[in-house]
């Protein structure tokens, strides 16, 4: 018990610094920088060592007790820093997830909307004359299905399905509902709980990896923003802020991705399992009559 409880608390500090304390301490350091320099002298580095060597000649620079108490101070800094960091992170991954609620969101998610019609009547539209061609055999029919593969990758980077949310992560994490649904009548929500269950612990840790990796993205933004606004007072930061602000957005987008499509084969593999288990006869794959009476059965109806 004593080398387990050991062993949780250096992974919990090893976690705390690289979460909090270690990313906190890079933005007090670049803030401290920001406020000594300013607008003005943004290059200036000789200011910077002028400042560092009247903090070093201080009376308190030589007692251990002031650098101690400084210490603590500065990590506790930090640490409250990675703190609203993190919840910030927290907001924006909700953000990405929301359905829409407000004017903003909801005018958001009629223009993706209008986008994903668009190129899907686009794409609709050049498999018909693909199809055609191909039929009538003429020349062009290998070029028309080219263009139509085109445009069904182009509606695809909309959204797989239907948009129903503002942000693309949030269509891309709730996609796998309409397509398990669609295909086998499973209501991949109310299912979840019970899949999760039958699954091994390798699937589950890819899952959680990459639910993870999305709240890490999340985190990174957040960050970004942060640094964002020390370019109020020193706009170099701004370069730090963009640079993580959009490594987080894309690094967002293919954590979603991943996320999404283990979800998605996690019903595709063991949709059958949970068909069995419930107590429903199930030879081979799962059929939509089969997944619409497991759906009916978890579901619990009055």
């Amino acid at each position: 018990m004593n080398a387990f409880l050991g062993a949780l608390s250096g992974k919990m500090a090893e976690r705390w610094l690289a979460l909090l304390a270690i990313p906190g301490l890079v933005y007090l350091v670049a803030l401290a920088t920001a406020v000594t320099l300013g607008q003005r002298h943004w290059y200036d580095t000789g200011r910077l060592r002028t400042r560092l060597d009247s903090l070093a000649e201080a009376p308190g620079a030589h007692s251990p007790g002031a650098l101690a108490v400084a210490a603590v101070a500065v990590l506790a800094g930090a640490a409250l820093t990675g703190t609203a960091a993190q919840g910030l992170g927290a907001l924006i991954e909700r953000t990405w997830l929301m359905a829409p609620r407000g004017p903003l969101t909801r005018l958001l998610a009629a223009r993706r909307l209008r986008q994903w019609r668009t190129a899907d009547a686009d794409y609709r539209t050049a498999l018909v004359a693909a199809g055609r061609a191909r039929l009538s055999g003429r020349g062009d029919a290998d070029a028309l299905t080219d263009e139509a593969e085109a445009r069904y990758a182009e509606r695809n980077r909309i959204a797989l399905v239907r948009p129903r949310h503002p942000f693309w992560t949030g269509d891309r994490v709730a996609a796998p509902d309409q397509r398990v649904w669609r295909a086998y009548r499973l209501d991949l929500s109310t299912a979840w709980p019970h899949l999760w269950l039958l699954a091994p612990d390798s699937t589950r840790t890819e899952l959680g990896t990459a639910r993870g990796a999305l709240s890490t993205a999340a985190r990174l933004s957040a960050w970004g923003v942060a640094y964002l606004l020390l370019a109020v007072w020193w706009w170099p930061a701004a370069f730090v802020g963009v640079a993580s602000a959009l490594t987080g957005l894309s690094r967002s987008r293919t954590a979603a991705a991943s996320f999404a499509e283990l979800a998605e084969a996690l019903a595709d593999l063991h949709g059958r399992d949970l068909a069995t288990a419930v107590g429903l006869e199930c030879e081979g794959r799962i059929t939509a009559e089969v997944g619409d009476s497991v759906t009916r059965l978890l579901s619990k109806p009055d």
